[in-house]
């Protein structure tokens, strides 16, 4: 039995838990953890090993997929950015997420509208978790981590 997303009509398969077609999250009553985290920090934490993507659930460019590709990306209205949003509510430059051993990092380089996870505003640095809304001027967007592939 497929499910259909409420928010673009995608047909999705039934144990979808985002829409393919634009990210949005199609049942949270049947979340469910798929895999233990360690803290990070923690000695015996395994590297991160994930792949990792913003899928942009809300603005212009909703259903938008950013694979979060290097070392460091770059989020903001520049065109040179690695993940480019043209609005003006976006600072030229926005966001940083950079990798470490336990995922990404995210900062706000001083934007003028700030940046929030999960509808809190941001203060210096974040590490993000799979799940984790991000806004960035008037777009929002979805980090979704995969240890198998996205």
């Amino acid at each position: 039995m497929a499910i259909v997303c409420g928010r673009c009509g995608y047909s999705n398969s039934d144990d979808a838990r985002f829409c393919s077609g634009c990210g949005t999250r199609l049942d949270s009553s049947a979340d469910a953890p798929t895999e233990v985290l360690s803290p990070v920090g923690a000695t015996d934490a395994p590297p991160y090993s994930g792949v990792a993507e913003l899928a942009v659930t809300s603005g212009h460019r909703s259903g938008t997929r950013f694979e979060l590709a290097g070392d460091r990306v770059t989020v903001g209205r520049h065109p040179d950015s690695d993940v480019f949003l043209d609005d003006i509510t976006v600072s030229r430059r926005h966001v940083v997420l950079e990798l470490g051993p336990a995922g990404h990092t995210l900062r706000d380089v001083g934007s003028l509208n700030g940046t929030y996870v999960n509808g809190i505003r941001t203060d210096g640095e974040i590490s993000l978790r799979g799940g984790d809304e991000l806004q960035v001027g008037k777009f929002k967007l979805l980090y979704l981590v995969s240890s198998v592939g996205l």
